[in-house]
């Protein structure tokens, strides 16, 4: 039975994004309804907290310091002069979801409708100095963004149609030959992670577990949880082997004690260190 400890106890409406700050040594994650941006630092116990004023999807740590954020109407950044807008997209009904970090430094921003009307989503790709450039117009829920471990293969993830998808990377770092890496047959594949041998780790939503891909497609680990809606999962701590894993509230009548709260495998396999953004 693989142990499942709780790794930060919260509350959190709809918890996301995990990403493990390798400059700080600690862990960042986001609660996209509770406009909230959460670090925990697992040696230490501290955390802190960042209240945004809109909806936050995700928050990446940036090679200059601070964060770079998704949040409902574009991609922010948060530094020690505090908040500025680095490119703005408003679009009424419409709020930022997942993102990732690319191994050329640019971040991929996802978005979806509050509503998940189908096509009324995004993935885009923000470079360091705010030129956006669409790359999927047709998405519903914008979700688990990543690369193999030699930058030659992007995994994505439109959680409603079920599908884990694969590219291959272009000579200009845009994804071309789209097809479908897995399915999924019980709940929705959310957030993802890539490990250090190529295999791609995602989290279930209403599917209570997390589930670990080979590169060829294969199912070879199911990590069964104690909440039905875990959100998305990054490997983290001083050599990237144990793994995080955020999970929501939101929509559930009777929701597990640990919904919420931030959980971790401890040893779980081994990850990889993730890009800051490159600006």
């Amino acid at each position: 039975m693989t142990a499942v400890e709780v790794a930060v106890r919260e509350y959190a409406t709809l918890g996301e994004g995990p990403t493990w700050d390798a400059a700080a040594q600690r862990l960042i994650w986001v609660d996209i309804l509770g406009s909230r941006i959460h670090t925990y630092d697992p040696v230490t116990g501290r955390r802190t907290v960042l209240v945004t004023e809109q909806h936050v999807g995700a928050a990446k740590p940036r090679t200059d310091g601070g964060l770079v954020v998704n949040l409902r109407d574009g991609v922010g950044i948060y530094d020690f002069t505090g908040f500025r807008w680095l490119h703005r997209d408003v679009v009424p009904g419409r709020r930022g979801n997942d993102a990732a970090v690319a191994p050329d430094g640019s971040l991929w921003t996802g978005t979806m409708r509050y509503d998940e009307a189908p096509g009324g989503g995004t993935l885009s790709r923000i470079a360091p100095d705010g030129t956006a450039a669409t790359v999927l117009d047709d998405v519903a829920v914008s979700n688990g963004t990543g690369w193999s471990p030699d930058g030659r293969l992007m995994y994505y993830i439109d959680s409603p149609t079920r599908s884990i998808d694969v590219f291959d990377v272009g000579a200009d770092q845009l994804p071309v030959n789209r097809r479908q890496l897995a399915s999924v047959d019980e709940g929705f594949p959310d957030g993802l992670t890539v490990d250090a041998d190529g295999c791609v780790w995602v989290a279930l939503w209403d599917g209570g577990a997390v589930r670990r891909y080979t590169p060829d497609g294969q199912l070879d680990r199911v990590i069964e949880l104690p909440v039905l809606r875990p959100t998305a999962c990054a490997f983290g701590g001083a050599d990237l082997t144990d793994l995080y894993i955020t999970t929501a509230r939101t929509g559930l009548e009777a929701p597990h004690p640990m919904s919420g709260s931030v959980l971790v495998v401890p040893g779980a396999g081994k990850g990889l260190a993730q890009p800051a953004f490159a600006g």
